[in-house]
């Protein structure tokens, strides 16, 4: 263990000399925290809606006056023929285009039925698909609001009626930040764990210094230990500043414990560094470590859960998920943050990670050929 300790000592020193280095953890997650949370907003509001009304009439305008009375849209203008309407969304001044037919009054008093045209500009499918799905709700509304309208008050009094009362379990205010905040403090956890380890060892080797170190009687997993150690401590130094500058900016802290967030963490940096020092002992130079990783990086986040929920991917994609480790830490400190959730309910998610550190650091501790 003497030398394991040396090691260690050598490691923090290069560490600590690096001052750069030593900043960028600490401003990293501080800045990440404050911007990410606003920019990944799954909220869409101000729709830019313009109206092709062709009818004029008191129903007309009240389905218009129903669209802008929301916060979902905005009303970017009227126009008198679809050409020009469509003419303003081919210059991206316009997300939708709502065309109300001729006669849309007459034909939903006299036949009981209308319709109306809607365009959406659907270059992002995902603003389109909800603004189709929020102009359809409104539209339902109206549709209720008029059947309302037409019935006699002693019929509307005698028709049954439903009052539905609904509960947010964990996410009482619907605030996207409760959920997207815990994801990323499991992404930078992940970004500086995995980046400064992947070219850790490779440093060593374009230094010369791997040679020295190879002829050093410390043995393969003392090696890998005194590599893995010091970044493992700075991950979770990292998981702590992202934690107090969650609850200082937006209130968030976890219903669950401290403990289990941590000891879900320390486990989970294991396997991760473990991964991250088995690429740094395959490749050669650092720019092969650096691709590699983002490699890897890229496939961590979007297989993650973090920005799209893991049951509305194709199976072959929720199948590579479970090969991911990054999901099961974003699904754990989501579940221990707005759940409460403890090791009891974690127990799959403990033994996965667990299996997963003891695979990766087999792997780097067997990968680094060491020479006596």
């Amino acid at each position: 263990m003497r030398q394991l300790k040396f090691l260690l000592i050598k490691e923090f020193q290069q560490i600590l000399r690096n001052k750069l280095l030593v900043r960028l953890i600490i401003a990293v997650p501080i800045v990440q925290l404050v911007i990410l949370p606003f920019a990944a907003n799954y909220e869409i509001q101000n729709i830019k809606l313009s109206v092709v009304d062709n009818d004029h009439s008191e129903y007309s305008r009240k389905l218009i006056n129903k669209f802008t009375s929301t916060n979902y849209f905005l009303l970017n203008g009227y126009f008198y023929s679809y050409k020009e309407a469509i003419h303003q969304l081919e210059k991206d001044n316009a997300e939708l285009i709502i065309e109300i037919p001729k006669n849309f009054e007459k034909d939903l008093i006299r036949e009981n039925e209308t319709k109306i045209f809607i365009t959406a500009n659907a270059i992002n499918g995902q603003t389109a698909g909800l603004s189709v799905s929020y102009s359809n709700s409104i539209i339902r509304d109206f549709n209720n609001d008029i059947r309302i309208e037409w019935l006699q008050p002693a019929r509307i009094n005698s028709l049954p009626t439903i009052e539905v009362t609904s509960s947010n379990w964990f996410n009482p205010k619907m605030n996207y930040k409760y959920f997207i905040v815990p994801g990323l403090m499991v992404l930078l956890v992940t970004l500086v764990g995995f980046l400064l380890t992947t070219i850790n060892i490779v440093k060593e080797k374009e230094d010369g210094t791997i040679e020295q170190l190879n002829v050093s009687p410390l043995k393969k997993y003392q090696f890998i230990l005194g590599k893995l150690i010091p970044f493992w401590i700075i991950g979770l130094v990292v998981l702590t500043i992202a934690q107090i500058v969650s609850f200082v900016l937006y209130g968030i802290y976890p219903v669950g414990s401290y403990l289990t967030i941590y000891l879900f963490a320390a486990i989970y940096l294991v396997a991760l560094l473990g991964f991250g020092l088995f690429v740094s002992t395959l490749a050669e130079t650092q720019q092969q470590a650096m691709f590699i990783a983002y490699f890897f990086m890229m496939i961590f986040i979007l297989l993650g859960g973090l920005f799209a929920p893991i049951e509305n991917m194709p199976n072959w994609a929720q199948f590579l998920t479970r090969l991911n480790p990054v999901s099961y830490f974003i699904e754990a400190i989501r579940m221990i943050i707005l759940k409460g959730s403890g090791i009891k309910e974690l127990a799959t998610h403990f033994g996965i990670i667990i299996l997963f550190a003891i695979i990766f650091n087999t792997l780097a501790v067997y990968s680094y050929h060491k020479t006596n």
